[in-house]
């Protein structure tokens, strides 16, 4: 069996949070949105019937608690979750704080503009948040 190595896209574009009992959990590198992205540590996972059944209940459950910890992070009015992939394919769901006023609201996030990188001080802090919370 092959190990699970992350895609170079994702991991040009994202900062390291933690890793949780089945996914990666990255952070997004737009300072505008919190948005974490988790990967599942599954060699081979594109789709989520990839995944065997107690892996896809993992990936749930951890879905959940990402949204969970992003909303009261950030007091986030409406939580987006999606599992799009067509930029890459290896297996990985967005979890994105949303607020009325953010740059694309209340439309999506995807495609809408042009990311704005993190200070690495702001970014560092809010890793921390949450992996002190999670």
């Amino acid at each position: 069996m092959s190990e699970f190595v992350l895609h170079e896209r994702l991991a040009a574009d994202t900062a390291f949070v933690t890793d949780w009992r089945l996914a990666r959990v990255l952070l997004l590198n737009d300072a505008r949105y919190a948005w974490l992205v988790l990967v599942p540590r599954r060699a081979g996972a594109v789709e989520l019937f990839d995944l065997s059944q107690a892996d896809r209940a993992d990936l749930m459950e951890e879905t959940a608690r990402a949204a969970r910890l992003l909303k009261s992070a950030r007091n986030a009015a409406k939580i987006n979750v999606g599992a799009l992939g067509n930029l890459v394919l290896q297996l990985h769901v967005h979890v994105v704080a949303r607020n009325p006023g953010d740059p694309a609201w209340p439309g999506p996030v995807w495609g809408h503009s042009p990311a704005v990188p993190y200070q690495a001080a702001v970014r560092d802090a809010l890793i921390a948040q949450i992996v002190k919370a999670g």
